[in-house]
């Protein structure tokens, strides 16, 4: 479902025609073999494709233009190999409307102590052609990323992936499409927001469908499909007897997998990348969507409970910068605490549905009564999931503008097994600690509801703000109460 081979950024290297076609052949040369070393470095997983220098403010229009009309085009990265007066850019600069990338590198590593003379120098200008670039895109008041090293270096090239795995994301969120079944939790305020001003800001749209449009897709399955569904789960996962044919409680997996196929459909015919539903809205439906929902993420659909339409279009964005990468992205929530001071822990699940790809082994099928919604018992993966460095994101709107909110946790083996707790799990530690990764999560109006991700980095998600245009607040090992509440208080100054 998302594969990052099928998008592309452009590189495109500036010039200007005072050189002469023998120093000219030789950037454009030199462009290509930059071009073609990221383009084939491995941990760059979207296609880096060369552009013919660009020598003039038309050529620059021109390009720029393209890039964004371009489907595939996700981003440009530009260098400046020789001097570019920056005046030729500005043209293009006011249309560019994709992500941006400044290179500042240069195509020599070191500095030929033995042969250098003027003609290298005035080749190898990018010390001084890049700033003048740079002072441009500055003086317009154009947010960018400025990578700076040697293109061969791995530092350089993997700071060059995690901005093009953000600028995918945003990419993917250009005319996406979320659908809300049913409204919004009655009284909730955080998973509520401006639905307009996101589809401003963000790009996607958020439309609610009532659960009579689901209920009548889901009664339209055939059996057949139902029955290959049913083979599938239990090929799949540990189940009991009482879930299989004939089994007591076959009729909720029969409901489940009647329910997962329906949600699939609607999805894919609407061309829907992800959805949110609420157990207060599922008149028709015979059970809150469990298995369902946590097999969608999967496969991967962004998802989040209670009408969180924020959290749900996140979830998605955190899938695609993810993929390919080792770990999963998740709808998370941070569920009940454990304050042993010696070994503080957060227990985070939901009422069903945590993302199946986060399972640390085989998950186990099972149905159990829920507890709330007055709905029948519903069908549900349960799992551990493993230890390890991973981070919660949340999205809240904040009235004049939208925050992202990250907290840098460490997950952890499960101590005890939790016998009575039939849902999926993960345990872990806010960093710097339980005390103030808590506190500062409160401090800055964070959700509930999160992304959850085992492969992304703070890094991945502030390049994906800075993109988006958006605030940026992290939570992690350095942060202190009191600056971390400087800051917010600095930031209401700044977005006014």
């Amino acid at each position: 479902m998302i594969n990052l081979k099928d998008l592309e950024v452009w590189f495109i290297t500036g010039t200007q025609d005072l050189y002469g076609e023998e120093t000219l052949k030789q950037v454009a040369a030199h462009a290509q073999q930059v071009a073609t070393f990221l383009d084939e470095a491995q941990p760059i997983q979207v296609r880096v494709v060369y552009k013919p220098i660009v020598k003039t403010p038309d050529e620059i229009f021109d390009t720029l233009q393209q890039a964004n009309s371009n489907a595939n085009c996700i981003g440009v990265i530009t260098w400046m190999h020789t001097f570019s007066p920056a005046k030729m850019w500005i043209r293009g600069l006011n249309i560019l409307q994709k992500p941006l990338l400044h290179l500042h590198t240069q195509f020599n590593r070191d500095i030929p102590w033995d042969t250098i003379d003027m003609d290298f120098m005035n080749l190898n200008q990018s010390a001084h052609g890049d700033r003048e670039f740079g002072f441009m895109v500055t003086r317009m008041r154009k947010d960018r990323k400025v990578v700076v090293g040697h293109w061969q270096d791995d530092e350089v090239v993997g700071e060059i992936d995690v901005w093009t795995r953000a600028a995918a994301g945003w990419h993917d969120w250009q005319g996406a499409r979320f659908v809300r079944f049913g409204d919004n939790m009655r009284y909730v305020a955080v998973t509520d927001g401006d639905k307009v001003e996101a589809e401003l800001k963000f790009g996607f749209e958020v439309n609610t469908y009532g659960i009579g449009d689901l209920v009548a897709v889901i009664n339209s399955i055939p059996e057949t499909a139902i029955q290959e569904l049913i083979t599938e789960y239990e090929l799949s996962y540990t189940m009991t007897a009482d879930l299989l044919r004939g089994g007591a409680k076959h009729t909720s997996v029969y409901e489940a997998a009647k329910i997962e196929l329906g949600l699939k459909k609607f999805l894919e015919d609407g061309r829907f990348k992800g959805f949110s539903d609420t157990f207060e809205d599922l008149h028709g439906m015979m059970q809150l969507p469990g298995i369902a929902a946590q097999r969608l993420m999967a496969a991967g659909y962004g998802f989040a409970g209670e009408g969180d339409w924020k959290t749900a279009a996140l979830v998605r964005a955190c899938k695609v910068m993810g993929s390919g990468l080792p770990g999963a992205n998740a709808f998370m929530e941070d569920y009940t605490y454990h304050f042993d001071p010696a070994n503080s822990l957060v227990l985070g699940s939901h009422m069903l549905e945590v993302d199946a790809s986060l399972a640390n082994g085989k998950a186990r099928l099972e149905v159990h009564p829920l507890g709330i919604g007055g709905k029948s018992d519903p069908a549900r993966l349960i799992f551990n999931v493993a230890g390890g460095d991973a981070l919660n994101a949340s999205i809240v709107d904040m009235g004049n503008r939208f925050r992202l909110l990250v907290n840098e946790v460490k997950a952890v083996e499960p101590e005890h097994q939790l016998p009575n707790l039939p849902v999926a799990q993960v345990l872990w530690k806010p960093l710097p600690d339980m005390k103030t990764g808590c506190a500062a999560w409160i401090y800055a109006g964070g959700a509930h509801h999160t992304a959850y991700s085992q492969n992304l980095t703070t890094a991945h998600m502030l390049d994906f703000a800075n993109i988006a245009g958006i605030e940026y607040i992290n939570i992690g090992a350095d942060t202190k109460i009191n600056q971390f509440r400087n800051e917010l208080h600095w930031n209401e100054v700044f977005y006014k």
